[in-house]
């Protein structure tokens, strides 16, 4: 089966990586694989490291592009690649412009589809936007929804998708965590990152950031970087990290509200390596990332959510993950709560909803039923 596979942001590329990875290894599979550019600075990092070997850029980034561009231009870069290497399956991820485009092109091209992370909803086509919309227009068309849990299963079959099209899978996140997380101890990864970074272990405590979803632009970004700011003042036994995502909506707020203060470190985005190490030796952390919730319960570091909804309710049956959307309030008594009993939460035993690490082979497994 020739089977393209299709990625185009930073979280894609972590999640997909296992699935390409997988199928090379089995010689029933030629593996295309394809990259859109939607994040291309931030996924140039990533291609050695996570094993990508892309075979194809399609280059779709433009500065300042909004998102009916970003979406057209993919369709019809998509459309052109897939009519000249004519795989037999197209693999989209979850909930992106280019999983989006990419499932409508292969659609209008005859080609099977697979959505991988399928069946996750908030039931609000607002939060996360556009987000929802993406993810519940992909559904229909997919010929394998390989949904990371039975929650995910039951959302697509309320909303009538064939039960023969859903295999539960697990999530890949949990896959590639557990790979690279075994890949930094196994090397001298390890040691480098704690010489690196040997300065925040002088704190008490870690507190890692991550901030970059659209519906959270503006005022409500600016509240949450605030109460950061508050918290950095006003608890000198925290060191908070901040790899700050590119788009300046997201970066230019956080400069101005945090950027003079000696215990916030504002930096550049990190390899992922780095980002698992960072994730592991935190105390907490704080982030719009759906990935983070997934990753989360594997590490046992607790997390506070910073949107109003989330479509991984599993991770907040955990008890590790909270939502606690932008209200300053709530993120600064959830935030001290957390850090003043954060040696209790390490004791914890905690299960991941999210998987065994084995969700890469259960696609392979859907895809050659």
């Amino acid at each position: 089966m020739k089977t393209a596979v299709l990625f185009g942001t930073r979280p894609e590329a972590i999640k997909m990586a296992p699935v390409l990875r997988t199928l090379r290894s089995n010689p029933d599979f030629e593996v295309l694989s394809v990259s859109s550019g939607q994040h291309d600075e931030l996924l140039k990092p990533l291609e050695g490291l996570l094993e990508l070997d892309v075979d194809v850029n399609l280059g779709l980034m433009r500065h300042g592009q909004n998102l009916s561009d970003l979406v057209s231009r993919g369709i019809s870069r998509i459309s052109d690649a897939l009519q000249e290497h004519k795989p037999d399956a197209l693999l989209v991820h979850g909930d992106t412009s280019t999983a989006f485009a990419g499932a409508l092109a292969a659609f209008y091209n005859g080609i099977p589809v697979g959505h991988v992370e399928a069946g996750l909803r908030t039931w609000n086509m607002k939060s996360p936007w556009p987000e929802e919309s993406n993810r519940r227009l992909i559904a229909p068309i997919a010929t394998w929804n390989l949904s990371p849990t039975n929650a995910c299963r039951n959302n697509l079959l309320s909303e009538n998708i064939d039960d023969s099209t859903i295999t539960v899978t697990g999530n890949t996140v949990i896959d590639s965590l557990l790979w690279m997380d075994q890949k930094v101890k196994s090397t001298d990864l390890v040691e480098q990152y704690e010489e690196k970074h040997a300065d925040l272990l002088e704190h008490r405590h870690l507190v890692l950031v991550t901030s970059h979803r659209r519906e959270n632009f503006g005022s409500r970004m600016r509240g949450v970087y605030e109460t950061l700011a508050r918290l950095a003042d006003e608890r000198p036994d925290c060191i908070i990290v901040f790899p700050m995502h590119l788009n300046p909506n997201a970066r230019k707020p956080a400069l101005e509200v945090m950027g003079d203060r000696k215990n916030v470190r504002l930096i550049e985005p990190l390899e992922y390596s780095e980002f698992v190490y960072l994730m592991g030796i935190s105390d907490l952390i704080i982030t719009d990332s759906g990935g983070v919730q997934e990753e989360a319960p594997s590490l046992k570091t607790p997390v506070l959510v910073t949107r109003d909804t989330t479509e991984r309710p599993e991770a907040l049956d955990t008890g590790i993950v909270k939502l606690v959307g932008t209200d300053p309030e709530k993120i600064w008594a959830e935030s001290n709560a957390i850090l003043d009993a954060s040696e209790s939460i390490a004791e914890q035993n905690i299960n991941n909803p999210y998987g065994d690490g084995h969700a890469s082979q259960r696609i392979a497994d859907a895809l050659q039923a």
